[in-house]
């Protein structure tokens, strides 16, 4: 049997923040939270990588100038000229960062996990704690990171309705992820306690969870990127 995941399309007025409607007698709000926009323009969009490739352009265009005999003034001028749309280019991909980092919700409640993602068209994304299998939590040294939640193989959501806030490298079968939030491992315990008591397990903490995986998998070395 096919588990259809609870969603909503974009709404104009939140009765919550992150929320459709509100919450039913019985629910409350565990953790909330956004991904955070360095991390996610680091990680995500690879914004070093971006200005190293960009780096290179600019001084391979002035050592070929050089070496060729331009003018200073041609060289410079060309140079410029790349380095202004270079500039206009990490602008738009900062841009984007921003706004898919701001824009994103991420809720735990003692009885699912929601994610309002989306930039134009928001989307509501609802699981049930008792969906989730298991979950991955990979962190930084800084403290941010991943929490990858994995679903039952019968629960298929499409990658596109997801990306960024997905697990990287997983596009035939999409964890669902919250990506790049501070405080990763306080916050990978919340969810622990949460699916514990949810799924009646005994689950003291993320540690112990790791060491006997009811809830949540060894976690990946480091964070991945996509």
């Amino acid at each position: 049997m096919s588990l259809n995941i609870p969603s909503s399309p974009e709404h104009e007025f939140e009765p919550e923040l992150g929320l459709p409607e509100k919450l039913p007698a019985g629910e409350r709000i565990l953790w909330q939270g956004s991904p955070d926009v360095k991390a996610m323009l680091l990680r995500v969009f690879h914004f070093r990588g971006l200005l190293i490739y960009f780096g290179l352009i600019l001084l391979y265009q002035i050592v070929t100038g050089v070496t060729d005999g331009e003018a200073f003034s041609a060289i410079f001028f060309s140079s410029l000229r790349i380095a202004i749309f270079s500039a206009i280019g990490l602008s738009l991909v900062a841009l984007l960062a921003y706004l898919m980092a701001s824009t994103a919700v991420y809720t735990i409640t003692n009885k699912r996990v929601v994610m309002r993602i989306g930039i134009v068209l928001n989307m509501t994304f609802n699981f049930p704690l008792k969906m989730i299998e298991s979950a991955d939590c990979g962190v930084t040294k800084q403290g941010t990171g991943d929490i990858s939640l994995k679903l039952g193989k019968e629960t298929k959501i499409a990658i596109f309705h997801l990306w960024p806030h997905s697990r990287p490298s997983h596009w035939a079968s999409p964890q669902p992820t919250l990506r790049c939030i501070k405080n990763c491992s306080e916050v990978a315990k919340i969810l622990v306690d949460a699916w514990a008591t949810q799924n009646n397990v005994i689950a003291r903490s993320v540690q112990a969870a790791q060491r006997n995986p009811a809830m949540m998998n060894t976690p990946y070395s480091g964070v991945e990127a996509a």
